[in-house]
């Protein structure tokens, strides 16, 4: 592939890389004038991935794509399963249904701000985070680790840790079907095994905010939300277990791709037909690691209620739960037909539009609500989906970086930047201060302008702004 790529704009906020070399589809970006410079490295893997076998429209990006393994961080990527299309691990990244968790409060800000404090503390000492081991959950053993793969949230709400409420308002009622423990490793499953309900560090974290904007007051209103509420917002994954999982299978398609008569740009984009042993292999593990990020979520939910209750005498309700790295199998309309498609978002949300059969019946006229996480001191947003929402009803996923972790934390130090979030009112509980300056705001793209440009383009629509008043990080 030419490192110079050619973008014809065709509308407002959308960009076309024509095809070109092995590209079976174009390139669509989706993004500002202002945000494209940013992309331009990335652009190489938008027609890289252009290249999959199967793929069907376009290989999108989202405003808020960088540089990741073999897809582009903000890539959306469908392929016809009936017609040989295939599934690249690639397409999902390493920390499989890495996503975004929000959860309503029973007060305002002006109720709450005398407990903040005590709040952040109680979090701080509940919430297990950093790269290691240690989570909420101490398993009795194997066993329970495989309930949980199979269960996802359902079985940590079965288990008393949540309410049944909280598996209607979460992406597949909080379990995916098809898990196949079998396809885990023994590796995998080592690494999941201690670290149940943490939140890992990087760019994860929990998130008390309040609502300083409504922007929608029909949809705000039917997800639970109200102007000056205070709501806790939890971003996580599948930790080491997804990771291992999409390293494991990542290199049993690279061994397959030859038997399938499949050659790819990038060894990272490595691929077998939905339909091979390695493709359902796959999918079967990826569910597997997605109910355990599920499960995950839901027990950090489960801590942070208790720390609610006991230092604010609050009730936390939960307004939804939505992957931003996932492969899934869906019915899209294509050139007129309806078709079964592998539809890959990585680093991107989905954003099913109001009247959409998934969605549970009190979310159904609203639309889905699709969760944006800022960057820590900025906003993050709820948005929900649109009628004839483009990539598959899909969009952004949140600021997307700029700098590496490294060059972040060049910037600024951990003290300097902790001394300037508090003194903007953001009380900080890191669990170190190098981490804490690897995700300074300045790392990141304007998650404003990236959920502007997501508006523009006819992604989805703002229902509300969300403001940090304390972070807690890994």
């Amino acid at each position: 592939m030419g490192t110079v790529m050619e973008l014809v704009q065709e509308a407002d906020y959308r960009f076309r890389i024509d095809p070109h070399g092995a590209m079976r589809v174009p390139g669509v970006v989706f993004a500002s004038r202002a945000l494209l410079p940013d992309a331009e490295k990335s652009l190489e893997q938008v027609a890289n991935v252009a290249t999959l076998p199967g793929i069907v429209g376009a290989s999108y990006a989202m405003p808020d794509i960088h540089w990741g393994y073999g897809f582009p961080i903000g890539g959306v990527a469908a392929t016809d399963v009936d017609e040989g299309g295939v599934v690249s691990p690639g397409g999902v990244g390493f920390d499989i249904s890495c996503g975004v968790r929000l959860l309503a409060a029973d007060t305002d800000r002006h109720s709450f701000r005398s407990a903040l404090s005590a709040v952040m503390d109680g979090l701080d000492r509940a919430i297990p985070r950093g790269a290691g081991p240690g989570g909420v959950w101490h398993l009795t053993g194997p066993g329970q680790l495989e309930r949980i793969l199979r269960g996802g949230s359902r079985y940590a709400v079965e288990e008393g840790h949540g309410e049944e409420r909280d598996l209607r308002r979460c992406e597949d009622g909080g379990a995916v079907a098809d898990a196949d423990v079998g396809e885990v490793s023994v590796r995998a499953r080592q690494r999941g095994l201690g670290q149940v309900g943490s939140l890992g560090s990087a760019n994860h974290f929990l998130e008390v905010q309040y609502v300083d904007e409504v922007h929608d007051e029909r949809a705000a209103a039917a997800f639970g939300l109200a102007l000056g509420q205070v709501c806790v917002m939890i971003h996580c994954g599948s930790r080491g277990l997804g990771h291992q999982i999409c390293t494991d299978h990542v290199k049993a398609m690279d061994r397959a791709m030859s038997r399938y008569d499949i050659t790819v740009p990038d060894r990272q984009l490595a691929c077998t037909p939905v339909d091979s042993p390695e493709g359902r292999a796959y999918l079967g593990a990826m569910a597997a690691a997605a109910n355990y990020g599920r499960a995950n979520r839901q027990l950090l939910s489960d801590a942070a209620r208790g720390v609610f209750r006991g230092a604010a005498g609050a009730r936390l309700s939960l307004v939804y739960d939505v992957s931003h790295n996932l492969a899934k199998i869906e019915t899209h309309t294509v050139a007129g037909a309806r078709r079964t498609l592998c539809v890959h978002r990585k680093g991107a949300t989905r954003a099913f539009p109001p009247g959409h059969p998934d969605l549970p019946d009190d979310l159904r006229e609203a639309g889905q609500p699709v969760l944006i996480p800022g960057t820590m001191g900025t906003a993050s947003y709820v948005l929900t989906g649109v009628p004839g929402g483009d990539a598959f009803h899909s969009t952004c996923h949140g600021a997307g970086r700029l700098l590496s972790r490294h060059q972040a934390a060049r910037t600024v130090t951990g003290r300097d930047l902790r001394a300037r979030l508090e003194s903007e009112g953001i009380a900080v509980r890191p669990r170190s201060l190098r981490g804490l300056a690897e995700e300074t705001p300045e790392a990141y793209k304007d998650v404003g302008e990236v959920v502007a440009a997501s508006e523009g383009a006819g992604l989805c629509r703002r229902v509300a702004r969300l403001v940090p008043l304390g972070v807690v990080k890994g």
